[in-house]
């Protein structure tokens, strides 16, 4: 998929609170210039809708189990992670988004 393609990256975490939070801000925050919205769901409950979804390592196989063959990006660290950045120059500069 290509990241030019994204118009609803969705967060997805286990309890809902904190660290997660943060990261839906900043990725708000980084994407505010692109037409993509930025949710924060819970695991469970990732939408049919979402293009791709980001979630912490430990997470990834339940995400996986709810994404609907949607990309599935996990991250070791809430802030600064490297898959993280790679996903928002993808979106931004329209590179490849993968799994």
């Amino acid at each position: 998929m290509n990241g030019k393609d994204i118009r609803k990256l969705v967060i997805a975490c286990d309890a809902g609170m904190g660290s997660s939070v943060m990261l839906a801000g900043q990725l708000r925050k980084a994407l505010r210039r692109q037409d993509v919205a930025v949710e924060h769901t819970p695991v469970d409950a990732i939408p049919g809708d979402a293009d791709v979804i980001v979630c912490h390592t430990g997470l990834a196989a339940r995400a996986r189990r709810g994404a609907g063959g949607a990309p599935v990006i996990p991250f070791e660290v809430y802030l600064g992670d490297p898959a993280v950045d790679r996903l928002v120059k993808a979106i931004k500069d329209g590179g490849e988004v993968g799994a």
